[in-house]
């Protein structure tokens, strides 16, 4: 699978360059070109994904274990605080992983989305749907 329009894909068959840390015959691994802070990391399959929900179990998995070592390794190298990881894919549709070094004292709020309150009963409900789909 793979989309011809999609920037990652065009990155995986080498149409367009990329600063790469690691691959293998189902992953790459890049620095993002628009880091939060230095050594931001981009994690994502060679076949094309849109959404996590979307991969099967046994690229999920090879995927996690993946990102563990490329969080030892980023923390190590880097000697930052914690890596922060996210899996987001609005911005491009191919499902991928961002790791973020971070330190305790560096200010930076990327993923600061608006909260909201339940109305009274609200939250029951959500559960009640959530755990009627498992």
């Amino acid at each position: 699978m793979e989309d011809k329009n999609c920037i990652f894909c065009k990155i995986v068959k080498n149409e367009v360059s990329c600063d790469k840390i690691y691959e293998d015959k189902n992953f790459l691994v890049l620095l993002d070109i628009k880091p939060v802070s230095d050594g931001h990391i981009l994690i994502i399959p060679k076949k094309h994904f849109t959404w996590m929900q979307d991969v099967d179990d046994k690229t999920i998995s090879k995927i996690f274990v993946l990102t563990k070592k490329i969080m030892l390794a980023v923390k190590k190298s880097l000697k930052c605080d914690f890596v922060q990881i996210g899996v987001v894919g609005k911005e491009i549709p191919h499902f991928h992983i961002h790791l973020i070094p971070r330190f305790n004292n560096d200010n930076i709020h990327k993923y600061n989305l608006p909260t909201k309150t339940y109305k009274d009963g609200e939250e029951k409900e959500i559960i009640k749907k959530i755990i009627e789909a498992i």
